[in-house]
């Protein structure tokens, strides 16, 4: 059984696109979004109609649930970031809102070596940030609650894999804004056979002057841009 998992899309759509791609090229049973559609990039909805065209297992990310959700403007909240939220706000059409809102905040599949959980944040809220460089002994206790031999999570941006114990834990990076200082979509398929996971972490070129090029179009935050472009913060 082999499952691809992506996650921060955030409206990019020619990154996206790149992915499809590329999975088509790499047998896989299932594609899993772990959150954020929309946030940053220029595309927010023909990203959220491609997705749901997939028929893709999608979970709520961060972004998606502060565009979906009234949760009132939180007065620590006034970066780059939620200039492009308010932003998509709106460009949405409706039935586009109410896709993100439905979306589950993770979910469970059963597997031949036991139990894959994902979700964005931390099992219970989008909007936390689980540490994978946290000590073992938390994780172990995390993973001992969860029940489960893999463990997958979005947000950070950054690629990442580390095995503790019996369970080994996944940051897919980012489609749409990888942070890894290498420009691209990150894709992560883990392989659910044998005695033990094996994950392979993918960097996907795609046409990411054109992303960048529509940032710029809409009048984002050229920061943003250059991100794209670069695969760093700075």
């Amino acid at each position: 059984m082999r499952l691809a998992f992506i996650s921060d899309l955030h409206g990019n759509i020619h990154a996206l696109t790149a992915v499809k791609r590329f999975l088509s090229e790499h047998i896989v049973n299932q594609v899993i979004v772990v959150g954020d559609l929309v946030g940053y990039g220029a595309s927010p909805g023909p990203v959220i109609d491609f997705v749901k065209r997939e028929g893709w297992v999608t979970g709520l990310g961060s972004s998606d649930m502060r565009v979906a959700m009234e949760l009132g403007d939180r007065a620590d909240r006034k970066g780059v970031a939620d200039q492009v939220l308010g932003w998509t706000k709106k460009m949405l059409a409706p039935e586009q809102v109410d896709f993100l809102r439905r979306l589950p905040p993770g979910g469970r599949i059963t597997t031949p070596i036991g139990r894959v959980r994902y979700f964005h944040g931390s099992p219970h809220d989008p909007e936390a940030r689980l540490d994978l460089m946290a000590q073992e002994r938390e994780l172990e206790a995390l993973a001992e609650t969860l029940g489960a031999r893999v463990v997958v999570v979005g947000g950070s941006h950054v690629p990442f894999v580390r095995v503790i114990g019996e369970t080994t834990f996944v940051d897919p990076g980012s489609v749409g804004l990888t942070l890894n200082h290498e420009p691209g979509a990150d894709v992560a398929i883990v392989d659910c056979v044998g005695r033990k996971p094996k994950v392979s972490l993918h960097k996907v070129t795609y046409d990411f002057a054109s992303s960048a090029f529509d940032i710029m179009a809409w009048n984002l935050p050229p920061v943003i841009a250059d991100v794209i472009r670069t695969g760093r913060m700075g």
